[in-house]
């Protein structure tokens, strides 16, 4: 059903394991940037090339510099959570690209003077998906409300259980320490806690991002407690990897995750899981990259401060075939979000909040 996703995605991972995607003519390195004109020199660097969520932000990312023209753009990435071999491949492409990078991470606090040199030596960097600590002198952050995800995702199980249900509810985390993911477990949690006082919720338990990790870690959830109603985890192998141990073991508990993996589209589209919480990656990575570009050119490279919120959403039952029919290509994906980007960068301090207040 997905094969050009996949097709599309594995292209993708060898291009970011080459460290050479390229927007527009190559120029080389060293873009002329500012207000000025000419080629700009920029990238992004993101956790985790070989998970969906990764794929998605940098197709988003890749398909702003396409549209903004003039860019060389470079995305770099390891091919498993590692984030010091990030560290890494960030630090080079600083040599690089000198007049923006977009960075996406799982594991903030390492990333905090890496980034803050890159500050010092005038890089403009937006975070992406994941806010940056204090020191690292990164002000400007585009990302969901994580803890609202959560609290999504554990009202649509509800609509699911019944009046007043009474069971345990297994949350999973993937990278505890996270604060996008602690945030998703929190609101699952706190909802749970608030909505439905006769469920009680074992974890987060640790569940990892590598996906022969997660399938065992689920594994062993579910079979010590196979009375749950629901597992339900916050990461991108959770939600294909529960389906997939649902269906070895004709489970009745609700299952469902995050993002939209081709692996997950099939599970919702079969009725494995009842939702995918989307928080829909390639748009967060088109517009970091749309706003980055748009600072350098009309703002000397002054990035905005705070937090921009970027909206997610609920893949279900209802809207399952648009969104397979979304995930088919980057071009789909963009005439998809095209309203949504056009209105969003159209007025941008309406999606800005305080940098402080982000989860």
């Amino acid at each position: 059903m997905h094969s050009r996703l996949r097709t599309l995605s594995a292209a993708l991972g060898a291009l970011v394991l080459l460290s050479a995607t390229g927007c527009g003519n190559d120029d080389g390195p060293g873009g002329s940037g500012g207000s000025g004109g000419g080629k700009l020199d920029m990238g992004i660097a993101v956790a985790n090339i070989s998970l969906n969520f990764a794929h998605e932000m940098v197709l988003g990312a890749e398909s702003a510099a396409d549209h903004a023209g003039d860019v060389n753009f470079k995305a770099v990435g390891p091919p498993n959570t590692d984030g010091p071999a990030e560290v890494q491949l960030f630090q080079n492409l600083t040599a690089r690209a000198k007049d923006g990078i977009v960075l996406e991470n799982l594991d903030p606090p390492i990333f905090t003077r890496p980034a803050a040199r890159a500050v010092d030596q005038g890089i403009p960097i937006v975070a992406l998906d994941t806010s940056p600590t204090d020191g690292s002198k990164v002000t400007f952050y585009v990302g969901n409300d994580n803890y609202a995800l959560g609290e999504l995702m554990a009202k649509e199980a509800l609509k699911r259980l019944g009046d007043d249900p009474k069971g345990e509810i297994v949350v999973g985390v993937p990278n505890p320490g996270t604060p996008v993911l602690d945030n998703r477990a929190k609101g699952i949690a706190d909802t749970f806690k608030k909505e439905a006082p006769g469920v009680k919720v074992l974890g987060p338990f640790q569940t990892y991002s590598d996906p022969g990790q997660n399938h065992s870690s689920w594994s062993s959830q579910v079979g010590a407690h196979p009375k749950a109603l629901a597992f339900l985890g916050v990461g991108d192998a959770d939600s294909y990897n529960l389906a997939k141990i649902k269906k070895e073991k004709n489970g009745k508990w609700l299952t469902a995750g995050f993002d939209v993996d081709p692996k997950t589209l099939d599970a919702v589209k079969d009725g494995s899981n009842f939702v995918a919480i989307d928080p829909q990656h390639f748009l967060k990575g088109y517009l970091s990259t749309a706003m980055l570009i748009e600072s350098v050119r009309d703002n000397d490279g002054k990035l905005p401060d705070g937090w921009f919120l970027s909206p997610g959403g609920v893949v279900d039952s209802s809207n399952i075939d648009e969104i397979i029919t979304r995930q088919k290509s980057a071009k789909a994906a963009y005439d998809w979000y095209k309203p949504v980007i056009d209105k969003l960068l159209g007025d941008q301090k309406a999606q800005l909040k305080p940098l402080k207040d982000a989860r």
